[in-house]
């Protein structure tokens, strides 16, 4: 039985060195780092390196530790223009035998811990790159100088009300003023 072709970044278990940490550099060239930024919805990934070290753990466990380097374009959220961030993160996963996780359908509660990832027959360092990346992105990237606007909307011939006028207790301060005036 052949065995399907890896993709860069991704590495068969079974040919890991167990006695020594295993050192991994990936460096997207830049159509790789096109595709990763259509995944991800954004403009473009300008530069983006991981270098990881992965290491056995136990008889049958692996340790990821590495380091994410971005510099991605997002859209703002307000103007749409351009915004560029620098990512820098530390990323931390841990891949375990499927016997070492709670069973399906016990009561268990659920771990802080997020890192841990299930053990198949190929660890892909270029998937844990990539959900990195995406969870690092900011949620709503402002241009610098943006502000959100009020907008208002109503039906021709009415005054269109504000979040002034949604104020919980704007119509008491107008209640309270209409009585000073008839005192």
């Amino acid at each position: 039985m052949s065995q399907a072709p890896l993709r860069k970044g991704e590495f068969r278990v079974a040919d890991l060195p167990v006695s020594r940490p295993f050192t991994i550099e990936l460096r997207p060239d830049a159509a790789e780092r096109a595709e990763i930024a259509e995944a991800l919805n954004l403009p473009s990934v300008r530069k983006l390196t991981f270098d990881a070290e992965l290491q056995a753990r136990g008889k049958r466990g692996w340790h990821l530790s590495g380091k994410l380097g971005a510099t991605v374009v997002q859209s703002c959220v307000v103007t749409l223009d351009p915004v560029t961030t620098r990512i820098d993160e530390t990323v931390e996963r841990r891949f375990v035998p499927e016997m070492d996780l709670p069973e399906a359908g016990s009561e268990t509660e659920m771990p802080e811990d997020d890192s841990t990832d299930l053990l198949g027959e190929v660890i892909s360092v270029r998937d844990v790159m990539i959900e990195a990346l995406s969870l690092a992105l900011p949620a709503y990237p402002r241009a610098d100088g943006s502000a959100l606007g009020e907008a208002v909307f109503t039906e021709p011939g009415l005054a269109p009300m504000t979040d002034e006028d949604a104020r919980p207790f704007a119509g008491l301060q107008a209640l309270r003023d209409k009585m000073d005036k008839e005192s």
